[in-house]
């Protein structure tokens, strides 16, 4: 056999790029199983997963206490304490417990005084449904969980049971056979013979394999020799999807791996120039990754990081993970105690050379911002805060390179942004989005925290939408309106309408409980307008005050039963199974400043928006239209 000479002198991420372009049919026929989420750890979601229960499932306290009725503790004050009856007025109640007909908030048992075992005295009034978790607070049925391509970790787990979910689609564990070679090596580690080297390579790679959530296939050290090492690689590749040849990669006379793999299939690249790893072999046997890693420890180890990690990572659809610190602009203001050390969790993202935090929710019953947080953000004992705009330190948690390629959205929300954000994970692309409202949204362009802001603001005067805000609030700044969505806003009501609401004037009727969206937002926006096109005050409108910051939240309340009625959308209405009454089509769009036009992030996202794909999903939501 004759020497072999190196074929390439390539440089690392040219070799790495080529080799994974050179992997995408493979990695679009790794194999699709379902699994049940309790033993899924580790595994990648293979499409979005989707909650079948809100969660909390029922209205429950928030803190230990007494329920009470709200209406009967008005009139309380330090002047004027008042005495509640066990059984008529409140009942007892610990955190987490249900709440029952007829109480709808919870006074802390801090701010009561026992009289006796039936009567309290309070000097507080308790708001309307004040220290109680709603249905959904956390998980709302119908929404998105997990989005495809999603390394499933132990807090998404309890976050995909909590939403009624117990079997989910993931991809295949990447199976890799391991096989260490050459007539030196030993895996007997009772005892070393004089010219013998012990096989510690291929228990390292093993290790790495099964961290990174594949299934390794290590068999004992094959000696050099060309028929057996063809016969032992063979039979590796027909079993794994990646073969990894520890030593025989160099250029000595009984080093086979490169004339192997050449004659079992592909011979991709010979040579890289890294020092130590310079041998490094990539090959293909069919649509098998075969990857020859040379034998000193050092060398093995650098490669196998830098070269076989990636190609594992591709093949299970997961990013690279490079957890560090940094420093970023506060997107919204946060309040915090001064009594506490506070964490707050963050969606990350560059805008311009700003790494912009965006805190997920804060509540002690929250799962999802787990799931979803990039970072942390430590607020110190007796700081209270930071303001938005601020600069702050964050813990990342997830890998930089990640972030850096997310797209940053700031504005109205809509189950819309959920799916997006999953198509565009295929192409390698994050979608953040926090919902501020449309307002909210115009004004974190302004300050150049967002590459995009989805809106949809009625002018009251023309009863266009969008492009009068543009010219009041970003006339200085070079933004374009990208045309989104026409989408059906309404009445959600539950089924069958028991109320019987089919028009504005119902919203003051006093038998009729309405739950709102925060101020600044869209829908919030147009519910002020139908009030005064209809001379309607808002202090007419019992629940006018209680306003949620998405639509599925207000769809929750409903279909909860603790309001009657809301102005949403109708895919959020269908989702949960109530009844909508149309009050129009409204125009959702997308403000984008023009320097991120030409960014493959705004590609990737206007490509999806203008995608079949995309309009196959809008029908399936339902009112929805291009």
């Amino acid at each position: 056999m004759e020497r072999n000479i190196y074929l390439s002198n390539t440089d690392m991420e040219e070799a790495v790029a080529r080799y994974l372009e050179r992997l995408d049919p493979a990695i679009s026929r790794v194999k699709k199983e379902a699994v049940d989420i309790r033993e899924a750890r580790g595994r990648v979601t293979a499409a979005p997963i989707i909650a079948k229960l809100s969660s909390p499932n029922h209205n429950a306290a928030a803190m230990d206490g007494i329920m009470v009725i709200s209406d009967r503790t008005f009139s309380a004050n330090e002047t004027n304490p008042i005495v509640l009856n066990r059984g008529i007025d409140f009942e007892y109640i610990n955190t987490g417990h249900l709440i029952v007909d007829p109480y709808d908030s919870v006074i802390m048992i801090e701010d009561i005084v026992a009289l006796n075992p039936e009567q309290i005295r309070i000097m507080v009034q308790a708001a309307p449904w004040q220290h109680i978790r709603p249905i959904g607070e956390d998980i709302v049925a119908g929404e998105m969980i997990l989005p495809e391509n999603h390394l499933i970790r132990p807090m998404d787990i309890g976050a995909v049971l909590s939403g009624g979910v117990t079997e989910v689609l993931v991809y295949e564990r990447i199976r890799v056979g391991i096989l260490p070679t050459g007539n030196e090596i030993t895996d007997n580690y009772e005892s070393l013979a004089k010219g013998k080297i012990f096989d510690t390579n291929s228990w390292t790679f093993q290790a790495i394999v099964e961290e990174l959530g594949g299934i390794a296939e290590r068999i004992s050290p094959v000696e050099d020799d060309y028929e057996t090492l063809k016969k032992a690689i063979s039979a590796l590749a027909e079993r794994n999807h990646i073969v990894i040849i520890n030593a025989g990669s160099s250029a000595g006379s009984k080093d086979y791996t490169a004339q192997l793999v050449a004659d079992l299939g592909e011979l991709v690249l010979h040579g890289i120039a890294i020092k130590p790893g310079k041998p490094t072999i990539l090959g293909m046997i069919g649509e098998k990754a075969v990857i020859g890693v040379p034998g000193y420890p050092g060398s093995a180890f650098l490669v196998f990081e830098e070269i076989v990690n990636p190609v594992i990572r591709a093949l299970q659809r997961v990013a690279t993970e490079k957890p560090t610190l940094a420093r970023a602009i506060v997107s919204r203001r946060i309040v915090s105690t001064l009594k506490y050390r506070e964490y707050i969790r963050v969606k990350l993202g560059m805008v311009g050379d700003k790494l912009i935090a965006t805190p997920l929710n804060r509540g002690a019953g929250v799962t999802m911002a787990l799931v979803k947080a990039d970072g942390i953000l430590v607020i110190p004992k007796n700081s209270e805060g930071y303001e938005a705009g601020e600069e702050a330190p964050v813990e990342l948690v997830n890998d930089m390179a990640v972030i850096e390629k997310t797209i940053v959205s700031i504005g109205s929300h809509d189950l819309i942004m959920d799916h997006i954000g999953s198509i565009l994970t295929r192409k390698g692309q994050t979608l953040s989005s926090a919902h501020v409202g449309s307002m909210g949204g115009i004004m974190a362009m302004k300050r150049g925290e967002a590459h995009i802001a989805p809106i949809h603001l009625l002018d009251e005067e023309t009863g266009e939408y969008n492009q009068t805000y543009l010219e009041k609030y970003l006339a200085r700044e070079e933004v374009a309106l990208v045309k989104g969505v026409r989408r059906e806003q309404g009445f959600m009501v539950a089924c069958g309408n028991p109320k019987n609401i089919i028009r504005v004037e119902d919203l003051k009727r006093s038998d009729v409980i309405f739950v709102n969206r925060q101020k600044g937002s869209g829908t919030r926006i147009l519910t002020d307008y139908l009030l005064k096109k209809n001379e309607i005050k808002s202090d007419e409108i019992r629940g006018y005050d209680r306003d949620m910051t998405t639509h599925m939240a207000v769809a929750a309340a409903v279909e909860s039963g603790t309001a009657d009625v809301g102005i949403g959308v109708a895919s959020a209405a269908r989702a949960m199974g109530l009844d909508f009454i149309t009050i129009g089509f409204e125009e959702y769009d997308f403000v984008i400043p023009e320097k991120y036009m030409e960014t493959d992030g705004i590609k990737s996202f206007l490509q999806v928006l203008r995608s079949q794909e995309f309009e196959q999903i809008l029908k399936e939501l339902g009112g929805y239209g291009m």
